[in-house]
């Protein structure tokens, strides 16, 4: 039986979006109890590390959603696998990655982000990203816009570049180089590389520290969902490589296309065929 799930899009008000981000920082509090013991690695069937943190956040996250709407899926990187034939009429869903950056949180390189996506009809429509080590937060929404706060200050509206500046910013992977993002970078003469992990390079996209930042190689879906909701709110958006196409989500294939984050009119002057 085919179940269309209610059409909430007019009720993303501002007690949702602060209930969603007081469930990032309960996360985050919860990841960080953890981050200072002498915690277990596992490896999961993708060869990707797990760690209980990655466990207790996502319990917490998929609890405390349910809470606010439990009739809203929610798809996450740690829960359970859910077939296409199941969720391909999903009009509306959460798509949270409870520790987006587990190998930074190995490192304790403090680079390391709770993510939880509010995805309408493939749309990427509100999303909080929490750096519980750094106690820095994003969020952004069609509703009101993107902003940064940093621990309980106060919040600061935030916007993409517009500019092509000289060095231009690239922020980049340290866990993932590339002969491919070597090849893009030959397109410029003057470029600065900003090199941070997790969907902190998305964010600091959005919020106009960097100008680009190029994925040319593999992510899911719920890696860069909450920092394109961020993104788009900044006036920024999340380009499939090669296309002036934004990324999609809820796909079959839950692996992004490679991709390119930033304004689009830079975007537009760039190279995306070589």
């Amino acid at each position: 039986m085919k179940v269309i799930l209610p059409d909430i899009e007019y009720s993303l008000n501002e007690d949702i979006i602060q209930s969603v981000i007081k469930i990032c920082r309960e996360a985050g509090k919860a990841i960080m109890e953890i981050y200072e013991t002498d915690y277990m690695i596992e490896i999961k069937k993708d060869h990707s590390p797990v760690t209980q943190a990655d466990i207790q956040s996502n319990l917490l996250i998929t609890k405390e959603l349910y809470n606010i709407n439990s009739c809203i899926p929610i798809l996450s990187e740690e829960g359970k696998s859910i077939p296409y034939i199941e969720r391909k009429d999903w009009n509306m869903f959460w798509l949270i990655d409870p520790l987006d950056g587990t190998k930074d949180f190995i490192k304790k390189n403090g680079e390391f982000t709770v993510n939880i996506a509010l995805i309408k009809k493939s749309c990427p429509i509100f999303g909080v990203v929490y750096a519980p080590a750094m106690d820095l937060l994003y969020f952004g929404s069609y509703v009101s816009g993107s902003f940064i706060q940093e621990g309980f200050g106060p919040k600061h509206s935030i916007s993409v570049s517009s500019c092509f500046p000289n060095p231009i910013k690239i922020a980049s992977s340290r866990s993932h180089p590339s002969n491919k993002m070597n090849k893009f970078l030959s397109q410029f003469t003057n470029y600065k590389l900003e090199l941070m992990g997790s969907s902190l390079k998305i964010c600091r996209v959005a919020d106009g520290s960097v100008n680009l930042y190029p994925r040319l190689g593999p992510t899911m879906e719920w890696d860069t969902a909450a920092a394109h909701a961020v993104l788009r709110a900044s006036g920024g958006e999340v380009i499939k490589y090669g296309t002036n196409q934004p990324l999609k989500y809820n796909k079959q294939d839950l692996l992004n296309p490679e991709f390119i984050a930033g304004n689009k009119n830079i975007i537009k002057g760039l190279d995306l065929f070589n």
